[in-house]
């Protein structure tokens, strides 16, 4: 406990530094992070050690979040793109799980710097996000330890219960109608609906990634973080809530305005 609780700490402050200095930093520190998410994807998927092709791709990876700043989302498309085609030319083989995890990464690159934006509501939509997943993550964890129950979905993690999913539910929502109604003037129903939302396609991120490694006969994805396992175990739960504040943010305000989109009604 621990471990987990410290290296959590540690990724806490790092998160809101980035979000804080936003603009290259956050973009390199997105690029960096989700470039180490890749070379989890790399070496489950290809169950060996990394070639050149593999470091090629990793390091695309990583500089997408760097382009963006200054070439933007076509900077950034273009990049994953260039990394799709070496992944072709890596092998017909596992090229379609290259390319799903590239595209897929490469998403939440474009989804997490497109929130972040230039502006002070990028601050408060990241901090209102990591809230409701993180939240939501820790209270699964805890009240599923602590009540136990019927297992949620044992065929793809037997770990997980009804009884975590519904914690998790409810405190992650919790604490996220907390911080809407603190850092915005919307309606409060209108945070306890997204506040439900990302609860819940949080849990479904989690659960997607179990079902990954399962496919593939692995417990984590990796040991860089004690306590947590991999990049990818610890991001897990951010990924389809992100994707979520990408569709709603740009559905409202635009791409150009997706923490405007999201936070303001």
């Amino acid at each position: 406990m621990g471990p987990r609780l410290a290296s959590a700490a540690v990724l806490i402050l790092l998160t809101v530094t980035a979000l804080y200095l936003g603009s290259y930093f956050f973009s390199g520190v997105v690029g960096a992070v989700y470039a180490g998410v890749y070379r989890e994807w790399e070496t489950m998927v290809s169950r060996a050690p990394l070639t050149p092709g593999g470091f090629a791709l990793i390091g695309l990876v990583g500089l997408s979040g760097l382009v963006f700043p200054w070439l933007g989302m076509i900077g950034l498309v273009a990049t994953i793109a260039i990394a799709c085609v070496v992944a072709v030319f890596m092998g017909r083989e596992l090229a379609s799980w290259r390319i799903g995890g590239l595209a897929l990464f490469g998403l939440l690159i474009l989804s997490a710097v497109l929130m972040r934006g230039a502006t002070m509501d990028g601050i408060w939509a990241g901090v209102y996000l990591g809230t409701v997943v993180w939240m939501t993550d820790s209270a699964a964890f805890f009240t599923g330890r602590q009540i136990g129950g019927e297992k949620l979905a044992p065929g793809i993690s037997p770990s997980k219960t009804w009884s975590g999913a519904l914690g998790g539910l409810a405190l992650g929502t919790a604490a996220g109608l907390i911080v809407w109604t603190l850092i915005t003037d919307s309606p409060w129903w209108i945070g306890l609906l997204l506040s439900i939302a990302i609860s819940i396609v949080g849990q479904l991120g989690d659960l997607c990634e179990s079902a990954v490694k399962r496919h593939f006969r692995i417990k984590d994805s990796g040991d860089i973080i004690p306590g947590h396992g991999g990049l990818m175990d610890r991001l897990d739960s951010l990924t389809l809530g992100l994707v979520l504040v990408l569709i709603v943010g740009a559905a409202h305000g635009g791409f150009g305005a997706v923490a405007q989109g999201l936070l303001y009604w």
